[in-house]
């Protein structure tokens, strides 16, 4: 089976926007048709709490006839049209959808960041991890997702194999990003949440980039928009991943990033996997 994950940063934009930037999503999601995948993971749609508008919903079934989707916006308590997740997948797979709540301190769980598809042989989940925020103020917080939602993948664990994807926000190890000496104490590369990352994956999951590509460097999935030059000069960070049971590892036929062209943000990756 072939899966694709990627953080979008407003699916409304990627859809019904003309700017330049609008223009290159539209141009990733054309690309990621190619592919053919069976399932598409997308993170940060930032929708209402409604969810797509009928106008999003015509120009995703137009877009992606052979697809089914759900999805899950933020809610109050939390902000309006902030983070929310969304499964694109062929109408011929035979899923049950969830919507898993891992009981963090709100209004995290109302922010729509988890969605989980159970198929016959696996649980394929979606996630978008809190990220620790300006001067860290969201670290604790941050903590307790990270402690729940391994425990979360341990309890899908217990009952069938875990595919896990999303945007984590961290980047675990030093090569995981291009400047790991000026980034020591900002989000998404501090010891804590490098830490939390280590623990998810000592709970019996790989990381399958690492898995069958060793300790290549200079690969990432998301390059800072604020700064003009950060994919130009490749000073990006690989902080979106797919995890998958350590018994089902070596099943794993690929797993890379698809090239975004000149769009900066995250680049969506890609695994195929004979499960």
């Amino acid at each position: 089976m072939k899966f694709i994950s990627w953080n979008i940063d407003s699916l409304n934009a990627a859809l019904t926007s003309e700017s330049a930037r609008a223009i290159m999503s539209k141009a990733v999601l054309n690309n990621l048709l190619t592919y053919q995948p069976d399932v598409i993971a997308i993170q940060e749609t930032k929708l209402s709490a409604k969810g797509p508008t009928a106008k999003h919903l015509a120009i995703l079934a137009e877009k992606f006839p052979q697809y089914d989707l759900v999805w899950r916006s933020s809610e109050e308590p939390a902000r309006k049209g902030y983070a929310g997740t969304m499964f694109l997948y062929k109408k011929d797979l035979d899923v049950i959808v969830t919507y898993p709540e891992l009981g963090c301190p709100e209004p995290m769980d109302s922010e729509g960041r988890m969605l989980t598809l159970e198929f016959d042989k696996f649980f394929l989940t979606n996630v978008y991890t809190p990220n620790a925020g300006n001067e860290l103020r969201r670290l604790p917080d941050r903590q307790i997702w990270d402690r729940m939602y391994a425990s979360y993948l341990m309890e899908l664990d217990r009952v069938k194999p875990v595919i896990a994807t999303g945007d984590f926000n961290v980047a675990h190890t030093e090569i995981d990003l291009a400047h790991p000496e000026n980034n020591r104490r900002n989000a998404g590369f501090t010891d804590e949440e490098r830490q939390g990352f280590t623990n998810l994956l000592e709970c019996g999951f790989t990381d399958t980039f690492r898995h069958l590509h060793g300790p290549v460097e200079g690969v990432y999935t998301w390059w800072a928009q604020r700064v003009k030059t950060s994919k130009i000069n490749n000073s990006g960070w690989r902080i979106d991943y797919f995890l998958v049971s350590d018994r089902i590892a070596e099943k794993v036929v690929t797993s890379e990033m698809i090239d975004s062209g000149d769009r900066q943000d995250h680049t969506p990756i890609l695994l195929e996997i004979e499960i």
